[in-house]
């Protein structure tokens, strides 16, 4: 196992390694697929054991023991994706069309087997005429592997967490 620490933040040897761009790229197409309401698609970018979350405590690291917004493992990723996809649901029948921008990569670990980067995520929603939009910081980790690269985690920590936030409709 190859192992690339970085430590101090520096891009070093970050983005110009294979394995971080593809990382990159994963975390991408992620995006365009919640943009086009790919839901299914999106579903199957994430490993088994993968989990999606999105923390009201933006300092906390124990997801299981803390109070979150969203914190799906597989089971929920399926079940929030049937409600909205499939039948008379809010989320589905009424929700936004969503810009994303994902940018400001930061390589945090790399080894032959996983990838860690934060990015910043602006996301414009529009929905009854009305635009809002959602920032915050994600990491994803990524399982690299030659049958597909999965994501091992999704942490979306919103600027605004603490404060109160509209009922969303879509995908982080």
């Amino acid at each position: 196992m190859t192992e690339t620490p970085v430590t101090d933040g520096s891009l070093g040897g970050g983005l110009t390694d294979p394995r971080a761009t593809r990382a990159v790229q994963l975390v991408w197409h992620e995006a365009d697929l919640l943009d086009r309401r790919r839901y299914e698609q999106w579903q199957d970018l994430y490993a088994e054991d993968g989990v999606y979350v999105v923390p009201i405590d933006a300092t906390t690291e124990d997801f299981a023991n803390s109070l979150n917004m969203v914190y799906d493992d597989a089971r929920m990723r399926r079940m929030r994706v049937t409600r909205m996809t499939e039948g008379y649901a809010i989320a589905a029948v009424d929700a936004a069309r969503t810009i994303r921008t994902v940018s400001r990569f930061v390589v945090e670990a790399v080894t032959d087997e996983e990838v860690t980067l934060r990015s910043a995520q602006v996301l414009v929603a529009y929905k009854r005429g009305r635009h809002d939009l959602w920032a915050g910081e994600v990491t994803h980790r990524v399982r690299l592997s030659d049958d597909g690269d999965r994501i091992v985690s999704k942490v979306v920590r919103l600027v605004d967490s603490e404060d109160a936030v509209p009922a969303a409709g879509f995908l982080l």
